[in-house]
C-alpha cells in the first residue's frame, strides 16, 4: 500500500519506502525488523533504572513507572523532530530523513516497554525469536491478537485471554516460528501504513509537524500500551524471583 501521493513530500516518501511494484523496499524491511530486536541485558537495564529510582515499588508500580517513560520518551522525541521542519536550513528531505529516523527509534522505545513488561510477568526475553514475536504482536494491536489467538486455536491448545507469558514461554518454538511467520508477513505494511503518515506529518513546517509529531507519537503509544495490556494482563502480585535474581547481578 502507498502512500497518498497528495504533493512532493509524499511522493519522496512513497519513493523511499516502496518499490515499483509497491512493495516495502527490503532496506526498508531490514530496517524495521531490526529496530525491534532489543536484547535482553538492555531490557534488565531497563527495569534496573526504574527500581534505582524507588527500589521498593511493587511490580504495578513499575509497570506503571515503565509506561510513563515509554509515551514521555515517543512523545517528546516525534515533536522534537517535527520541531525541526520549522528550521529554514532544513528542507524537506532532510525533514524526511530525520521523520524516519524517529519512526526507528518509536519502534526501538516500543521493542524496549513491551519486553520489559514480559520480564515483570516472567518471561525471559533471551530468545530472540520469542521476543521479536512478542513485539510485532503487540505493534499490530487486534490484528495482531487475533492472528495468536487463530494459531494457538489451530495448534490445539487453545484461545487464552492473555496470551503474552503463553506465547513468551510455554508453547514450542514451532508454533512460536509459525506465529511469527503469520505476523511477519503483514507486520512491515501495517507499520508503513501507520507510520507513513506519521512520516509525512512530522515533516510539515511552521511549527505543525511537532505538535502533529508529538500527539501522533502519543496516541500510537497509547495504543501499544492497550495491546500490551491485553498480551499480559494485570501486573503480578510479586516481581518474579529469578527476574530479581538477574537485576542483582
Amino acid at each position: 500500500m502507498k502512500l497518498p501521493n497528495l504533493n512532493p513530500a509524499s511522493k519522496l516518501a512513497n519513493d523511499a519506502l516502496y518499490d515499483k511494484q509497491g512493495k516495502p523496499k527490503p532496506g526498508i524491511q531490514r530496517t524495521i525488523e531490526r529496530a525491534i530486536e532489543v536484547q535482553r541485558p538492555l531490557v534488565l537495564a531497563n527495569l534496573r533504572r526504574m527500581y534505582a529510582k524507588n527500589p521498593d515499588a511493587t511490580a504495578e508500580e513499575i509497570s506503571s513507572a515503565l509506561e510513563r517513560s515509554y509515551l514521555a520518551v515517543i512523545t517528546v522525541t516525534g515533536a522534537g523532530v517535527g520541531a525541526t521542519a520549522v528550521v529554514p536550513a532544513i528542507g524537506t528531505i532532510a525533514s524526511l530523513g530525520l521523520s524516519a529516523a524517529a519512526t526507528v527509534g518509536f519502534l526501538e522505545a516500543t521493542a524496549l516497554y513491551a519486553q520489559s513488561i514480559a520480564e515483570l510477568h516472567g518471561v525471559q526475553t533471551d530468545d530472540p525469536e520469542r521476543a521479536r514475536t512478542l513485539v510485532m504482536a503487540v505493534l499490530m494491536g487486534e490484528e495482531g491478537n487475533a492472528l495468536i489467538q487463530s494459531v494457538l486455536r489451530g495448534s490445539g491448545g487453545g484461545a487464552t485471554e492473555h496470551w503474552g507469558t503463553v506465547v513468551g514461554s510455554s508453547v514450542s518454538s514451532p508454533i512460536v516460528r509459525t506465529i511469527g511467520n503469520s505476523i511477519r508477513k503483514r507486520f512491515v505494511r501495517k507499520m508503513l501504513a501507520k507510520q507513513g503518515g506519521a512520516l509525512l506529518g512530522r515533516a510539515l513546517p511552521f511549527g505543525v509537524g511537532a505538535v502533529v509529531g508529538g500527539a501522533g507519537n502519543h496516541m500510537m503509544g497509547r495504543a501499544v500500551v492497550a495491546a500490551t495490556a491485553q498480551a499480559f494482563g494485570p501486573a503480578p502480585s510479586v516481581v518474579p524471583g529469578q527476574l530479581v535474581k538477574d537485576l542483582d547481578r
